[in-house]
C-alpha cells in the first residue's frame, strides 16, 4: 500500500520505514533547535569568537576519529538497543546544558555528545539499510531525508520566533524533550536490529586503510563528501555574504528557508527514480548541473537577486545527489560484515566535507575576491562530476528483494 501504509492482519498500520522516518525527524528537529544557538551558547562559556572557532574543529575532528574508533562497539552491538542507549543518555546530556554554567563540566558534556552523535548517526543509518529491501535502499534513503530536511527548515524557525524570548536553556529543554519523546516512539515501534557480528575489527589503522583499498568505496565516499561541501557554501559563507551586501539578518533565514524546500519537495521522488534508473546517472546529472550553477553564480555574483536564485536553483540538484549518494554505498556493500565494519568510517565523509568547505574558501579569500568562491566550488564539483563515471550503475529496482 506504499510507504506509509501496509496492511498487516487485515489492519491498515504504518511501515517501519515511516515509523523511524518520524522518529528521525524528531531527533533531527531537535538537532536543529541546538544548531540554531551553538554558537551563541559556545561564546557564553569561552568569551572569543576565535575560540569557538577552533573548539568547534576540535569538535569535529573528534567526530571523525569517533567513527573509526567505534567500529568495535557497532559491530558488536544490538543496533537497535545502540540508538535507542543514545537518545536517552542524550535526552540526559540536554538536560544538563541547561542547567550547566561550568566551563570544564561544559567540555565534558560536549565531547561526550559528541561522541553520542556519532553512535546514533552510525546505528541510524544501519537500521535505515537493515529494514529495507535491497531494492528500496534509494527510496528508503529519500523519504527519510525528506523528514530529515522539514526538521532543518522549522527547525530555526522555532528558536527564532519563540524558544529565544524564553533563553538559551529552554532551547536545550525543548531538545530534551524531542530527544525523550523519540526515544518513547522508538521503543513503542518494535524496531528490532540484532544485527551483531562476532569477530570485530579493533584496529583502527587497519579499518581506515582497508575502507579506501576497495574503489568502490572510496568513489562512495567523495561522492558523499561532495554533499556536505556545498552546504558549507549555503549555511557559512552565503549568510555572510548577505550581511555584507547590506540585507537584513531576517532574509538570511528567508534564503535558507527557500533553499531546502526543494529538497523537501523532491528528494524522496528523485531517490525513488535513481533506484529505478540508477544512482550513477543522477551523481552525473547532479554535480554538471551544480558545476554550471557555480559558474553562473560567479558571472551574476553583482546582482545578489539573481545569485541567490541560482543558489537555490542549486538545491535541485542536491536533491539528486544527497540521498542517494548513501544509498549507493549500501548498494556496493556485500553483506553484514562490512555494512558494520565499513558504515562508520563512510560516515567520516560528512566531517571531510565540511571541513574541507570551511578551509579551502578561508585560504582563497585571503588573495581573492569573494566571487572566487564560486569557481572554486565550481572546480571541486566537476572534479566530483568526473568521479562519478568511476560510479557502477547498479539499477535496484533490477535486484532480488
Amino acid at each position: 500500500m506504499g510507504i506509509l501504509l501496509r496492511k498487516y492482519h487485515g489492519a491498515i498500520a504504518f511501515t517501519g520505514i515511516a515509523k523511524f522516518a518520524f522518529i528521525i525527524f524528531l531527533v533531527s528537529l531537535s538537532a536543529a533547535l541546538i544548531d540554531t544557538v551553538w554558537a551563541v551558547y559556545l561564546n557564553s562559556f569561552l568569551q572569543n569568537e576565535s575560540l569557538v572557532g577552533l573548539y568547534s574543529g576540535f569538535l569535529s575532528v573528534l567526530v571523525f576519529l569517533s567513527f573509526f574508533f567505534l567500529v568495535p562497539l557497532v559491530e558488536k552491538s544490538n543496533k537497535s538497543k545502540l540508538y535507542a542507549s543514545s537518545l536517552l543518555i542524550l535526552a540526559i546530556l540536554f538536560v544538563l546544558f541547561a542547567i550547566n554554567k561550568n566551563l570544564i563540566f561544559f567540555i565534558v558534556l560536549s565531547i561526550i555528545g559528541t561522541l553520542l552523535a556519532a553512535i546514533r548517526i552510525t546505528s541510524m543509518g544501519i537500521i535505515v539499510r537493515d529494514i529495507s529491501r535491497k531494492n528500496t535502499i534509494s527510496k528508503n534513503e529519500g523519504f527519510v531525508y525528506s523528514f530529515n530536511n522539514v526538521a532543518w527548515v522549522f527547525g530555526p524557525l522555532i528558536v527564532g520566533l519563540i524558544l529565544l524570548d524564553f533563553g538559551i536553556s529552554y532551547v536545550f529543554l525543548s531538545s530534551a524533550f524531542l530527544i525523550f519523546f523519540a526515544f518513547i516512539l522508538f521503543k513503542m515501534s518494535k524496531i528490532y536490529d540484532v544485527n551483531t557480528m562476532r569477530k570485530i575489527h579493533g584496529n583502527v589503522f587497519k579499518n581506515f586503510m582497508e575502507f579506501f583499498r576497495n574503489r568502490d568505496r572510496t568513489v562512495s565516499y567523495f561522492i558523499g563528501a561532495g554533499v556536505t561541501f556545498w552546504w558549507v557554501l549555503i549555511y557559512l559563507y552565503m549568510p555572510l555574504f548577505i550581511l555584507e551586501n547590506g540585507m537584513k539578518e531576517s532574509f538570511i533565514g528567508v534564503f535558507l528557508f527557500l533553499a531546502a524546500v526543494p529538497l523537501i519537495i523532491l528528494e524522496y521522488p528523485l531517490s525513488k527514480a535513481a533506484g529505478k534508473f540508477g544512482a550513477k546517472k543522477f551523481f552525473l546529472i547532479g554535480y554538471f548541473f551544480m558545476v554550471i550553477i557555480s559558474i553562473l553564480a560567479f558571472f551574476f555574483v553583482s546582482q545578489i537577486y539573481i545569485l541567490l536564485g541560482l543558489l537555490i536553483l542549486g538545491s535541485f540538484g542536491m536533491a539528486m545527489l544527497e540521498p542517494t549518494s548513501e544509498a549507493y554505498f549500501f548498494d556496493i556493500i556485500k553483506n553484514k560484515k562490512e555494512e558494520n565494519r565499513f558504515y562508520g568510517p563512510y560516515n567520516t565523509a560528512i566531517e571531510v566535507g565540511l571541513i574541507f568547505g570551511k578551509i579551502a574558501p578561508a585560504i582563497l579569500l585571503i588573495f581573492l575576491p569573494f566571487k572566487y568562491i564560486f569557481l572554486l566550488f565550481g572546480f571541486f564539483l566537476f572534479l566530483l562530476f568526473l568521479l562519478s563515471f568511476k560510479a557502477r550503475n547498479i539499477v535496484e529496482d533490477r535486484r532480488r528483494r
